[in-house]
């Protein structure tokens, strides 16, 4: 499984027309939501252990042959990254698909569960979709578009994150004990915890949507691969936060992500000791 090295920092601006690209995003998360629906919490769903213990579900597998095949056909010529079938194509313009990010709850009939696609270019995120069809939610961006996510009323509202300027004020979200426990990083779970307003493990993908809807202002985590986290890079940098790996770089390929709502970020990648360098 590969992915192109950054070329630049994830905010540089975008010169081009990601116009096409996003609408075409978000006809691949229609299409997928079709996929993962007619089979999410189904009685006879067919369930596998990959080789490295995680499960797959036969509608993992199936969301990402239907989007390999809308994608051969409207963007021959670009790459595609993604968690079951693993990397082909051209790297220059690289889609990133996670058909399921959740599965363990999708199995289980829990709805938090997101498909995410993301558009990468030159080795930077650029269009971002995260659906989450079972709560009836979705979330998406471009670069220079903004983030958005639908309303009950069938309309969209723009995403911001959060004016708070104060560690001792935030909310975080730090995924799981064993994550941080895994890496050698319980102690700076700890310190994090002692040091803000409210921590909570809320999982997935669902808390960097919280992030840039403005109702926390960190997320944080380990073991994280390309396809759980491209799409939410733009996301979370048009809602106007930061997303950076946990120390500090613009990366997808480094197994760990931090996302913050901006004014936070140097004061959190202080707090859990990343290098002056790195930042």
């Amino acid at each position: 499984m590969t992915s192109p090295a950054t070329a630049s920092p994830w905010s540089t601006p975008f010169d081009g027309d990601l116009t096409d690209d996003l609408q075409l995003a978000l006809r691949l998360a229609d299409a997928a939501d079709a996929v993962t629906m007619a089979r999410f919490d189904a009685a006879d769903l067919d369930v596998q252990l990959k080789a490295d213990a995680s499960h797959v579900t036969e509608a993992d597998l199936a969301t990402e042959r239907a989007l390999r095949d809308l994608l051969s056909t409207q963007r021959p010529d670009d790459g595609i990254l993604g968690e079951e079938y693993g990397a082909s194509g051209d790297e220059t313009r690289q889609w990133i698909i996670d058909p399921i990010d959740g599965t363990a709850n999708y199995l289980k009939g829990i709805p938090m569960w997101t498909t995410l696609i993301a558009l990468a270019i030159d080795g930077v995120p650029r269009v971002g979709v995260a659906s989450q069809p079972a709560l009836g939610r979705r979330w998406w961006a471009a670069s220079g578009h903004g983030a958005w996510t639908n309303t009950p009323d069938g309309g969209s509202r723009r995403l911001g994150v959060s004016s708070v300027a104060s560690v001792a004020d935030a909310s975080v979200s730090f995924q799981s004990i064993a994550q941080w426990d895994e890496v050698g990083r319980t102690e700076d779970l700890l310190r994090l915890s002692r040091a803000v307003w409210r921590d909570r493990g809320y999982g997935d993908t669902w808390p960097y949507m919280l992030l840039a809807e403005g109702r926390l202002e960190f997320v944080a985590e380990f073991g994280v691969k390309e396809y759980d986290i491209a799409a939410l890079v733009p996301i979370v940098h048009e809602a106007g936060g930061r997303f950076t790996d946990i120390d500090g770089a613009d990366s997808i390929a480094s197994r760990s992500s931090l996302a913050t709502n901006g004014r936070l970020h140097d004061d959190f990648l202080t707090l859990l000791g990343a290098s002056p360098a790195a930042r």
